[in-house]
């Protein structure tokens, strides 16, 4: 089975539309038979994207560290969560595991997540698609950020190239399907 990793927030935020956009996109994964790999949480967006996978019989794979667990709650109503020692432990295996990456809104967890999956497909070491999803905005100065990096020539115009971005749920399922494309048996990697 293929697999998406959601990064996104252990919180909800003040907007609710985040918390139902979450949920819908974990029924979009899981009606596509594909498997979610995330954080562990049962709380925040992070639970439901887990609870939308859940709620269309999807598999969901959460990794949490175990002083997280009492803090996030790990989701004991996932297919298989894995509890492990460490913050670096739970990023290698959700980074391993994965076939794509969706950055959701979140906070700075989920940006240490995005950093690092983006550099290290910059660095070659990986070339899964990275696709941030700009809910409502939520990235613009993330990505004003990037073109300043790019402007003070920190960073190269190519380097935008190794991630995709989607301003809706509808945008992001259709870059999802031409990378999963139901009719093949491997995934499509993008440049």
């Amino acid at each position: 089975m293929k697999k998406v990793c959601v990064f996104t927030g252990a919180a909800a935020g003040i907007n609710p539309a985040y918390r139902e956009a979450a949920f819908q996109l974990g029924q979009m994964i899981g009606s596509r038979s594909l498997g979610l790999v995330y954080g562990g949480g049962k709380r925040g967006l992070m639970g439901a994207v887990a609870d939308g996978v859940l709620a269309v019989n999807g598999r969901v794979t959460g990794i949490i560290p175990q002083f997280l667990d009492n803090v996030e709650v790990g989701h004991k109503g996932v297919t298989d969560l894995h509890i492990i020692d460490s913050m670096h432990e739970r990023k290698a295996m959700m980074y391993d595991m994965a076939d794509a990456f969706i950055i959701f809104p979140g906070g700075l967890g989920t940006l240490d997540e995005t950093m690092e999956i983006i550099t290290w497909r910059q660095l070659g070491l990986h070339t899964k698609p990275i696709i941030i999803v700009n809910l409502n905005g939520y990235w613009d100065l993330m990505l004003a950020m990037f073109k300043n990096i790019i402007d003070q020539g920190f960073m190269h115009h190519g380097h935008t190239g190794h991630f995709d971005q989607a301003n809706d749920l509808d945008s992001l399922m259709d870059k999802l399907d031409a990378i999963f494309r139901p009719d093949e048996t491997s995934i499509e990697r993008q440049p």
